[in-house]
């Protein structure tokens, strides 16, 4: 439970944190705020980043993006410092137009608005489920791990 304690406590005492998140989501808040408004969202997430996952967890995600080039993007998610962008573009280079496009399809939405949406959400969520600035050894386990702690940050909020 301690990652799920660490993930609560960037929500709680928040602000400090919301500063360093990058991207377009603008810290948790619009993380929860995106994921609310689609449900489906969460459950592309969690099965890119849980260990059970066809991207094989955070550890296989960090992979992807290091054969593509963009092995310091993913880092500065995971690392304390500023989180770099991603593109919707470079995502669908990472992880494989299929795979965005399997992602869309259960979205209800264009492969490049599914993109779109990753890109957005990713770098603040890889950076709250990685607080210490590093992924946890295990990964950050399964989908349903995730699922759980994901969804008990939607009801805190």
């Amino acid at each position: 439970m301690g990652l799920l304690d660490s993930v609560i406590g960037a929500l709680s005492g928040g602000q400090q944190a919301q500063g360093a998140q990058g991207g377009a989501g603008g810290g948790l808040g619009g993380l929860i705020g995106m994921v609310t408004s689609n449900p489906q969202l969460l459950q592309a997430v969690t099965g890119m980043l849980g260990n059970d996952g066809e991207h094989g967890g955070l550890g296989g995600l960090v992979s992807k993006f290091e054969q593509a080039g963009l092995g310091n993007v993913v880092g500065s998610w995971i690392g304390n410092g500023q989180n770099q962008p991603v593109t919707g573009d470079q995502l669908t280079q990472v992880l494989g137009s299929g795979a965005i496009s399997n992602i869309a399809a259960k979205l209800g939405v264009s492969p490049d608005e599914a993109a779109g949406q990753l890109s957005n959400i990713l770098p603040g969520l890889v950076n709250h489920l990685t607080p210490n600035g590093q992924a946890p050894a295990g990964g950050l386990g399964n989908t349903g791990d995730l699922m759980g702690m994901l969804g008990g940050l939607l009801h805190k909020s």
